[in-house]
């Protein structure tokens, strides 16, 4: 685990625009089966989360179509919460950062970190707008 004054920053990057920070197992099996679209996003300390996956995150959320919930669960802090969600993703391996919709509590798309890595954020960002136009 790290330091909660290393990661409160990157917690605010998502919750000051709307994302919803989920510490338990059980707020994450709510949050996505829930009815309707639920945006997942699994945040961590890494490069590229600060400088593709939470830009991308955030770029998206501001789409016209979007999801009807936006969550995150933060890697290597609520160890429980996060390995909910990445069952939930299942088949995908686990990666963080990553990304997930849900729809009606099935996983729609997903986005790994090889997938974030080395790829300007509104590219990312695209490919999340397009999941959100096709399944919000």
């Amino acid at each position: 685990m790290y330091p909660e004054y290393l990661v409160e920053p990157m917690r605010k990057d998502l919750t000051d625009v709307g994302f919803e920070e989920l510490k338990t197992a059980e707020e994450v099996e709510q949050a996505i089966q829930a009815e309707g679209t639920v945006f997942v996003v699994v945040n961590s300390v890494c490069g590229c989360a600060a400088a593709n996956a939470r830009p991308a995150a955030k770029i998206a959320a501001q789409n016209e179509k979007h999801p009807d919930k936006l969550v995150t669960v933060f890697a290597g802090m609520e160890k429980e919460a996060v390995d909910k969600a990445r069952a939930y993703m299942l088949p995908y391996p686990p990666s963080s950062p990553s990304m997930a919709l849900f729809k009606d509590g099935k996983l729609m798309h997903v986005i790994e970190r090889y997938q974030i890595e080395g790829r300007p954020a509104q590219v990312i960002a695209d490919n999340l707008i397009g999941a959100f136009e096709q399944y919000c």
